[in-house]
């Protein structure tokens, strides 16, 4: 494990501890679960985009999916909670499939629309099929989650199990960071024909990543709708895809840490200027456009130059 990737873990270990031991605001607790739940989002976009080139803005769709089989099941046919978590990985998966099979075979601008339309069906679905969705005004009563006894009945309990369902799967993407599959990945990014012409099964290996990052983000939309405890189409439309997307490449497409840092600026970036809200879009606008222009690595590349420049040295 690289120096640099072990002292992020370690730092990510001591600010989530500090954060539950001197901080009392549970608002502020809130925002950092947000910035949890959308760097894990924002990571498995990236290993989708960032390693293996895959443009998808219909990733909304499969956490809407998640949020939705746990929230229709629990609510409606009042299911185990941790069996719908497993419904919900099984009908994202098999989603991810259908959608995939054909639409990998795209490339470029071709793939990512195929992709934004999959997410526009979804969040029409999500509207329309009102009687057990909810429609618009969303779906109310999902119960909180418990495991093995324990409730996860306010905030305390799940900043607890979120942060370890976080910094677990961080070390997993560590580990996968370092293993032949990414460097598979990358090198179907790189040349596809190449990778062919080494015997690589590409429209395999890429169906099969487009399946698993599926899963994963329906499973943390699942999480998602436990902690909130209500649910609506908004919070899996278009704009949460491009958010993502954006997080993950204002962060650092390619890399492990990317998707944490993206989605640590962008969550929580509108609540440090509340008090410049008229010039919020404006402010954010900037803050892209410097970060996309002078350093196309992300915020990624910013500390891996420091890190190469003055700590190694």
């Amino acid at each position: 494990m690289k120096k640099l990737n072990l002292f992020y873990l370690s730092f990510l270990a001591i600010v989530i501890v500090l954060f539950y031991i001197f901080v009392d605001n549970q608002f502020y607790k809130s925002i950092l679960i947000y910035i949890m739940i959308n760097a894990i989002n924002a990571s498995m976009l990236n290993i989708l985009f960032g390693y293996t080139g895959v443009i998808s803005l219909g990733q909304a769709a499969f956490y809407g999916i998640g949020a939705y089989t746990t929230g229709i099941l629990t609510v409606h046919f009042g299911c185990n909670p941790l069996l719908t978590i497993l419904i919900g990985i099984l009908i994202a998966s098999f989603v991810a499939f259908l959608v995939g099979y054909p639409t990998l075979k795209l490339h470029g601008h071709y793939l990512a629309m195929a992709t934004l339309g999959f997410g526009m069906i979804l969040y029409i679905f999500f509207n329309e099929f009102s009687n057990y969705t909810g429609g618009p005004s969303g779906l109310v009563g999902i119960p909180k989650l418990s495991l093995f006894g324990f409730g996860l009945d306010n905030e305390d309990k799940f900043y607890v199990f979120i942060s370890i369902y976080f910094f677990i799967f961080s070390i997993l993407l560590e580990l996968f960071d370092k293993s032949y599959m990414s460097y598979k990945l990358k090198f179907i990014k790189e040349s596809e024909f190449a990778s062919k012409s080494f015997g690589v099964n590409v429209s395999r290996v890429k169906l099969i990543v487009f399946v698993l990052v599926a899963a994963v983000t329906s499973l943390t939309g699942s999480i998602f709708a436990f902690y909130s405890g209500f649910i609506s189409p908004v919070s899996f439309n278009l704009k949460y895809s491009i958010d993502i997307f954006i997080m993950a490449t204002v962060g650092g497409l390619g890399s492990i840490v990317g998707g944490t840092l993206g989605a640590t600026m962008l969550t929580a970036f509108p609540e440090l200027i509340t008090n410049f809200e008229d010039y919020e879009m404006i402010i954010y606008g900037t803050l892209l456009l410097i970060i996309i222009m002078f350093f196309p690595q992300g915020i990624a590349g910013i500390f891996k130059k420091f890190w190469g420049r003055y700590v190694k040295s």
